[in-house]
């Protein structure tokens, strides 16, 4: 069974890279509970402080800014993690078709059906793009 760029790529690794752990653990702690928790905290902090900011405008202004830069960072970050949990089921999947596309010549014996079936399978594996 042929090796594809994505096989090839989780081979030639010695596991994730500084970024990817650094995403795992954020995406970790993000996807739980308690972070809900924070941002509740975080935003009932944000309005007592409405007393010591200049103006209301400036009091806005605070949490937009601060808002919309965790909402980017947050959206990089989790399309990240989940851009490498789809390329990994991906992987999965070919690598089990592959074996059944394998298992299917073995077994075919000269049916043209199933040599058709073998075809069809291996094109639709081959179609999957990675990398």
């Amino acid at each position: 069974m042929e090796e594809n760029p994505a096989a090839k790529s989780r081979h030639s690794t010695n596991g994730p890279r500084g970024f990817e752990k650094f995403v795992d653990a954020i995406n970790h702690r993000i996807s739980r509970a308690p972070f809900f928790g924070v941002i509740v905290v975080a935003l009932l902090l944000w309005a007592l402080s409405k007393p010591f900011w200049g103006s209301t405008t400036k009091w806005e202004l605070g949490l937009h800014t601060g808002s919309s830069i965790l909402s980017l960072m947050l959206l990089v970050l989790l399309e990240n993690a989940g851009r490498r949990g789809e390329e990994a089921s991906q992987e999965k999947l070919n690598v089990i078709a592959e074996a059944l596309s394998d298992l299917m010549v073995h077994q075919s014996g000269g049916s043209a059906e199933l040599d058709e079936s073998v075809r069809r399978l291996r094109e639709a594996v081959g179609l999957e793009e990675r990398h």
